[in-house]
């Protein structure tokens, strides 16, 4: 062949001729090194630490599992109409929670405004539109709650423009209700302060044909919790996502009856104008809460009860070793139901507070931050932890503990 009708005839096979290069290529060709990962909290200068304080908010929750990372990245790759997918996931999700019917929601505090929202307006749009302003609407107005319930966060019933009434009996419940009662709401972490139980609480709704609300926001585990309030028969239950079950921090669940969580989906995004529209849960968090229950629900309890036990126990162990230290190792019994260590220490033999304690984990290298510091205590617990931390975590205590005895 001329050269012309060589060239000719290559050119009719591109692709074979290209396959049979890249083999080739490819085992001659220098490894390309994977590209670094950006560490973005170093770059940006911000703290990170060993977290053996608990899944507190202003220390951003709890970390995800990686499923449920796996989740959100997935969810991050496809469109999706809003509506469908909360439709879909929270029929999931009310079947795992024995409720009628769930919504995903971005935490447990939107949950609470949007649930009494769509009590005080069901379904209709007029009355959507004019919260939180409820004079003249003919809507209720007033929410009943035990003074031993009062926490801040009962300002998500207030957002709908509601006011509330306290009361501590339940002679004072049945005094207090009338035409504008629109909810009594109970606060689950606080049951053991209030006169009046969860149950007592639901009948006293009942009697009177008003919906109950509780408030479990950090209170699983025991995972029994998920559904134990549904089950009782509360008309809402609202529960933070970031916490136990590790899911997205700004997520929730808002679970229920039927009619109630539709209206309060009318508060929610996609829709605007209404209270609920700054609420906006998007499409990966959704995914992220529903597979983060799910897999929760399915976990092995008693296996992570057991490594929290033992993690406790070392550091446990290893603060004991200080002379003038004392230890105990509690369960709390209504919210944070994890085994919690105590560590106090006698002024007189350990020259240190338990602030100053604070600080020196604080600042030390890896940061680690405790909680319930008091002025010669502090507490400990584990559940936030990585595998191995607890060593770390037992270690520096000892050491700051050992620096203190005689100083």
């Amino acid at each position: 062949m001329q050269r012309r009708e060589l060239l000719k005839f290559f050119s009719l096979f591109p692709m074979a001729g290209s396959a049979a290069l890249v083999p080739w290529a490819t085992a001659n060709a220098a490894p390309v090194p994977p590209a670094e990962k950006r560490n973005l909290f170093k770059e940006l200068g911000v703290r990170t630490f060993i977290n053996a304080a608990g899944t507190f908010t202003a220390m951003t929750g709890s970390l995800m599992h990686d499923y449920v990372v796996d989740a959100i990245q997935h969810g991050a790759t496809e469109f999706c109409m809003l509506d469908e997918l909360q439709d879909k996931v929270g029929e999931k999700i009310a079947a795992l929670v024995h409720s009628e019917a769930a919504v995903v929601t971005s935490g447990a505090f939107s949950g609470m405004t949007l649930g009494l929202a769509g009590i005080l307006t069901g379904m209709d749009q007029r009355k959507i539109e004019q919260l939180p302003h409820l004079e003249g609407t003919g809507m209720k107005s007033e929410v009943i709650i035990q003074k031993a319930h009062d926490i801040v966060y009962n300002h998500a019933l207030k957002n709908t423009g509601c006011k509330i009434i306290y009361v501590e009996t339940a002679a004072e419940v049945e005094q207090a209700i009338n035409e504008k009662t629109a909810l009594l709401h109970f606060l689950n972490i606080e049951a053991d302060k209030g006169k009046i139980q969860h149950e007592e609480w639901v009948a006293l709704g009942r009697k009177h044909n008003i919906p109950t609300a509780i408030d479990i926001a950090a209170d699983v585990p025991p995972v029994s919790n998920l559904w134990k309030f549904n089950d009782m028969g509360f008309s809402f239950v609202v529960i933070s996502g970031g916490k136990a079950m590790r899911g997205p921090q700004s997520a929730g669940l808002l679970m229920g009856k039927k009619e109630i969580i539709a209206a309060a989906r009318q508060h929610m995004p996609p829709r605007g104008f209404n209270i609920g529209r700054g609420f906006k849960v998007n499409k990966e968090e959704i995914l992220g809460m529903y597979v983060a229950l799910e897999k929760y629900i399915q976990q092995d309890h008693n296996k992570e009860w057991k490594a929290w036990e033992s993690a406790t126990a070392q550091i446990d162990a290893a603060a004991k070793t200080v002379s003038g230290v004392t230890t105990s190792i509690t369960v709390p019994t209504l919210g944070n139901v994890t085994p919690t260590l105590h560590i106090a220490w006698d002024a007189a033999k350990v020259n240190l507070t338990g602030k100053a304690l604070q600080e020196k984990l604080r600042s030390g290298n890896p940061s680690i931050e405790i909680g319930g510091v008091k002025e010669n205590s502090i507490t400990v617990t584990v559940w936030m932890l990585k595998p191995g931390q607890s060593t770390i975590v037992a270690g520096r205590i000892k050491e700051e503990l050992m620096k203190a005895v005689g100083a």
